[in-house]
């Protein structure tokens, strides 16, 4: 998944907001707290994508080749997608949309309502 893709399809999340910074990074939002990065942070030419993801999938996704800890946000359980072979366009999406849903679940219910987001 290209850079492109990877804003379109976040793009279709529920009350998403992207924001562009952190040296051209694409970051992602729900209710202000981010749940995906699309960045050139370190070496090569494919764009990393970073994402929060549930304490097993962390597990289970740092143990795979092409996926690290992510970088500053491996403590908060995050991944680092480093090669795009790692993982193919549908399992990113299914995990984007987790990502998604676990930030968005941490923001008060109140907020949740104000953006219209039902869990």
């Amino acid at each position: 998944m290209n850079r492109d893709e990877f804003n379109a399809y976040c793009a279709t999340l529920p009350s998403t907001e992207n924001v562009v910074q952190w040296g051209n990074a694409s970051v992602w939002k729900v209710g202000g707290k981010i749940f995906a990065i699309c960045s050139y942070w370190g070496e090569g030419e494919f764009q990393k994508i970073s994402f929060k993801c549930s304490d097993l999938s962390y597990q289970i996704l740092c143990e795979l080749d092409g996926i690290i800890p992510a970088p500053y946000l491996a403590r908060a359980k995050w991944v680092q997608i480093q090669d795009e072979e790692a993982m193919s366009d549908t399992d990113l999406e299914s995990y984007l949309d987790d990502a998604h849903t676990i930030i968005a679940a941490k923001l008060s219910k109140r907020k949740r309502t104000e953006l219209g987001i039902d869990l």
